[in-house]
């Protein structure tokens, strides 16, 4: 496959797993556009989280959210998924991609 490698940040791998099927199925789609260079088919840039995040929208029966950075040459960093289930996200979601877009900072600062 060509393109950019998924990191999975904390334990975002964990908690995509834990979605539905159509939602993982969604996302895994919109995720390999990513890695190929293309926009999702549908997102929003996530400036509360930070500077080059975006949210990737599912809509698969429920509504599900995934959050990444893709602005770093070497991969595109996946910080979160989770389900939305109001209208506006949960402070509680937006703090936990701040802290894993901190950890991919400090590691990258690291290497």
């Amino acid at each position: 496959m060509a393109g950019k490698p998924l990191v999975w940040v904390a334990a975002t791998l964990d908690r995509l797993r834990g979605l539905p099927a159509a939602a993982r199925r969604e996302a895994g789609y919109q995720l390999y556009r990513v890695q190929l260079g293309l926009d999702p088919g549908d997102w929003k840039p996530m400036r509360s989280v930070g500077s080059g995040v975006i949210e990737i929208r599912i809509h698969a029966g429920e509504e599900y959210r995934v959050l990444y950075v893709a602005r770093f040459a070497e991969a595109v960093y996946v910080l979160h998924a989770f389900e939305k289930r109001t209208r506006q996200t949960r402070q509680a979601e937006i703090e936990l991609g701040r802290r894993n877009l901190a950890e991919v900072l400090r590691s990258r600062r690291a290497e």
